[in-house]
């Protein structure tokens, strides 16, 4: 994997927060503490979900009917978070959808805009860990991950992620 430089800091660069929106509980936390850090430090902050395709199926207006719905599930999803991050910290973030693995689609979006410098997920509370998508990234980013992974707790309360992102 080839990642190009980041360019957070240069001229006409501002770094940016990654947190990618799905249906998990512990996303809100992931929002809470991107909204927050992203307007603390002047950054701008990216959400991002990710639709998985359907599996092929023998008729075609089925599948696409179906990853027309997940489309629309996950537009829903982008809206909310992004009037989330608006009450967290008064800002804008930008919104992008795509359609795939959610592994594979932040490392693309992360390989085509070299201003994204966190990525920013949180971790589930129950039983069975941290979440699939957590346990992914830590995979990967334990020796090729091109920008820092930051794992939010998801039992933290607004109070507690606000002491600690500012």
């Amino acid at each position: 994997m080839s990642i190009a430089r980041r360019r957070s800091f240069e001229a006409g660069h501002r770094p940016k927060f990654l947190v990618v929106i799905d249906e998990t509980p512990e996303c809100g936390r992931a929002i809470h503490f991107a909204a927050r850090r992203a307007a603390r430090t002047g950054a701008n902050l990216v959400m991002l979900a990710v639709t998985t395709p359907p599996d092929q199926f023998e008729w075609v207006g089925v599948g696409e009917a179906m990853l027309a719905e997940a489309a629309a599930e996950a537009e829903d999803r982008l809206e909310a978070a992004a009037a989330a991050a608006r009450t967290a910290a008064g800002i804008e973030p930008e919104t992008i959808m795509r359609v795939g693995t959610k592994a594979d689609e932040i490392v693309k979006l992360i390989e085509e805009d070299e201003d994204i410098s966190f990525l920013v997920l949180a971790a589930g509370t129950g039983k069975e860990g941290p979440g699939p998508l957590v346990s992914t990234i830590a995979e990967r980013a334990a020796s090729t991950f091109p920008i820092p992974v930051v794992i939010v707790p998801g039992s933290l309360t607004d109070e507690e992620i606000d002491a600690l992102a500012g």
